[in-house]
């Protein structure tokens, strides 16, 4: 699929963040800079184990715990397209032991989205590292009748209503991905949103819901054991992981 706002909608970016006080802000003292860190740092993940975020989450805490020579430990705290977490981040101390793994739909889309955010992600927060970015993939449940997108979108015209993708919260870039398909296309289909990519892509394997914009990373393995049918990413050019699929 051709998308032309995929700096927003068509990718995930994973930002590391942290409380915004004098750490972050302000030079470290020496003695600071000697003794940090002196015990477990806090590694906060927005959405549920076994999705595109948290395996980002746990692939940098093991690194940086080798790198720091102190423990990582990521935490799960899902729910509410992200805000769960990033209230969680924001109300902990800003000492430095406390990070918060975001995304562009947490910095970009949720404040837009929600009338009243419960914290200012791109205040409250300090940025610490670009990490991450994905392309979505249009994943389908192997029942539906449709082998390309032009297939799809016949589908979906043909029962309106009838037809339900799956997201990893309200906000988030597979909620925007789905609803900016529907717009394009033309077609009525009932949004599903879940805490997580990884609970969405498990009802979608069961077949109580159609179809999904996931992040390629927790697809892909299904779709390679041709449990999940891929049509499309949402790229604007043909992604590595997926090198046969159109964009």
């Amino acid at each position: 699929m051709k998308n032309h706002n995929k700096g927003l909608v068509g990718r995930r970016q994973i930002v590391l963040g942290a409380a915004s006080l004098p750490l972050f802000t302000l030079p470290a003292t020496s003695v600071f800079a000697q003794n940090y860190p002196s015990k477990t740092i806090r590694l906060i993940c927005p959405f549920p184990p076994g999705g595109a975020v948290d395996i980002a989450c746990r692939a940098l805490a093991a690194e940086l715990s080798k790198q720091l020579g102190q423990t990582v430990a990521v935490e799960n705290r899902p729910g509410a397209g992200g805000n769960v977490g990033l209230v969680e981040a924001v109300k902990s101390g800003a000492d430095g032991y406390t990070l918060y793994m975001s995304t562009s739909g947490i910095q970009a889309i949720n404040p837009v989205l929600y009338s009243k955010m419960p914290a200012d992600p791109n205040k409250d927060l300090a940025p610490v590292s670009a990490l991450v970015s994905l392309n979505n993939v249009l994943v389908l449940h192997p029942s539906v009748k449709a082998n390309n997108v032009k297939d799809l979108i016949a589908y979906a015209k043909a029962n309106p209503g009838k037809l339900s993708y799956a997201s990893s919260g309200n906000g988030t870039s597979i909620h925007m991905s789905g609803e900016m398909f529907k717009a394009l296309a033309g077609v009525d289909m009932v949004h599903v949103p879940y805490k997580g990519s990884a609970p969405a892509v498990t009802d979608l394997l069961g077949g109580q819901v159609q179809l999904m914009f996931d992040n390629i990373p927790s697809s892909l393995p299904h779709i390679k054991a041709g449990k999940l049918k891929a049509l499309a990413t949402t790229g604007a050019k043909r992604d590595a992981a997926l090198p046969d699929l159109p964009t």
